[in-house]
């Protein structure tokens, strides 16, 4: 049996989760080497219910509350307990630089701040950097200290919940974006737009479904689907404490399904490439554990050749599009009916519709506009429809197809518009291809490649300049000539990255 529940607020989400399976897992994690602890749906909403008190003894209802960590059940508890006090949750990247963290917490206007310990380095730098905030909760300590509030002293000491009931209309959380260029945008999203993006579409995934969580928590990919889905189906969330440790975490855990971005799915299909020849099902077993059936894929570009790889083995990869705006899930495929070459069909709580080759989307799902800048917000809604700026078209059955971003495109000197990802994308199918950047240089097409070392040392090739040239020279042959690529650059090391992982341009 499957959910087909549509919620239009977190906090109803989890009172059912409590409801059906309050004395059942919903959180799993290691707590030393080889020991397990979990925590039960009826702990999960007591404690969040705990916090929300917490939060209404210090004076803070209503106020913003910055949050910053790995994941953690004590994160998802703090996210819980915010969010259902009629606070606004604001998540942030735990891998930030302290000032960069800093001024963040400041532009949110966040007054209390649940700091994990490893980033001790930012609670010290608040006292100065902040004035608004005033309160620190640490996620670790067992007592008050140094200036800061220990979270579970103080939600230990709580009892009851708050009668606070959120609307869907509410601010839940602002989100801030890592754009690949320019400042960071607080994204403001509403109880619906996250609880409808979470519960609209019935994906078929079976109650009590064992996910683990290995994306960064702030990230709205990873709290929505992994968390907030996952609540709303009763799941087991396991917590993925490090990508050091996923492989072992896979075989501790035995996920039926994971989240992943397409770096990740990239790194596992280096795997399967070198057990090639290998019976498939002992493959699977070694590097997905023996439950493993599902893989989630969104965030950027997924080379389709995975799909078929991965589906030898049993697995199967279901590609999505989103972006934060959107709560994030836009489109999605679905287990019954996958076209490799589409990010999915619509959810069912959007339209779309393309404006000189844009996509605009519309629905509960689109942000209420981004958090102190008017003019940004102006300039992305109208009328009610998020411009993506994403270059793509939607088929008669609701399939999304993406061909490049709007402000990257390359207008040649004849006046042809070229999408540099699609480029990016024929050529990256290359095994030597680790990363690729195409973009225009001095009036022709460039593209700047870092090879693949591993591969370059496995197949010993002595001249790389020359291999990648005549990959070049194989994809100019079936080009147009105004999307050939005339020079090559090859990189010694890796591109700079946002923190969503994604090239800066």
């Amino acid at each position: 049996m499957s959910n087909t529940m549509t919620y239009s607020t977190i906090w109803e989400i989890l009172v059912a989760a409590d409801k059906k399976y309050g004395s059942e897992e919903a959180v799993r994690y290691r707590v030393s080497k080889d020991g397990i602890e979990a925590k039960t749906y009826g702990q999960l909403k007591q404690d969040s219910d705990h916090f929300s008190c917490v939060l209404r003894e210090l004076g803070e209802l209503g106020n913003h509350i910055a949050l910053t960590g790995m994941t953690s059940y004590t994160w998802i508890t703090a996210f819980l307990g915010i969010t259902g006090s009629g606070c606004v949750a604001v998540p942030l990247d735990v891998s930030l630089p302290a000032e960069e963290m800093c001024e963040l917490i400041h532009r949110s206007d966040a007054t209390v701040l649940v700091l994990d310990e490893v980033r001790g380095d930012v609670g010290a730098m608040v006292r100065e950097r902040c004035p608004k905030i005033r309160y620190v909760l640490s996620m670790q300590k067992e007592k008050a200290e140094g200036g800061m509030e220990s979270f579970w002293e103080l939600v230990n000491a709580q009892k009851g919940s708050l009668d606070h009931r959120p609307e869907p209309e509410d601010l839940c959380t602002i989100m801030f974006t890592s754009g690949t260029t320019g400042k960071s945008k607080g994204v403001m999203l509403t109880q619906r737009n996250i609880a409808e993006n979470a519960t609209c579409l019935d994906m078929k995934f079976p109650e009590r479904t064992v996910i683990l969580s290995v994306l960064p928590i702030h990230h709205a990919y990873c709290l929505s689907m992994d968390i907030i889905k996952g609540i709303s189906l009763g799941s087991v969330i396991c917590i993925n404490d490090s990508l050091m440790h996923m492989a072992k975490n896979m075989k501790i855990f035995q996920p039926d399904m994971i989240l992943m971005v397409p770096l990740m799915i990239e790194t596992l299909a280096k795997k399967l490439e070198a057990a090639e020849g290998l019976p498939p099902e002992a493959v699977r077993q070694q590097v997905f554990g023996e439950n493993l059936h599902t893989i989630c894929s969104g965030g950027a570009y997924l080379n389709p050749d995975y799909i078929d790889l991965f589906e030898k083995y049993g697995i199967r990869i279901q590609q999505g599009y989103g972006m934060t705006e959107c709560a994030p899930v836009i489109s999605t495929n679905l287990s019954w009916n996958i076209r490799k070459d589409s990010v999915g069909q619509l959810m069912p709580n959007c339209e779309a519709k393309v404006v000189e080759h844009e996509l605009w989307i519309r629905g509960s799902s689109v942000m209420a506009g981004y958090y102190k800048m008017p003019k940004e917000t102006a300039e992305t809604l109208e009328d009610g429809w998020l411009k993506t700026g994403d270059l793509g078209y939607v088929d008669g059955e609701g399939f999304v197809y993406l061909t490049g971003r709007k402000k990257n495109l390359i207008i040649t000197k004849n006046g042809e518009n070229v999408s540099p990802e699609e480029l990016e994308n024929k050529i990256g199918t290359s095994r030597l291809v680790q990363e690729i950047l195409v973009r225009e240089s001095e009036g022709v097409i460039e593209a700047e490649i870092f090879p693949d070392q591993e591969y370059v040392m496995r197949k010993q090739i002595h001249d790389v300049e020359k291999e990648l040239q005549k990959l070049i020279d194989e994809y100019n042959a079936g080009a147009p000539t105004h999307k050939r690529i005339y020079r090559l650059k090859v990189r010694d090391q890796e591109f700079e990255k946002t923190p969503s992982k994604k090239i800066k341009r």
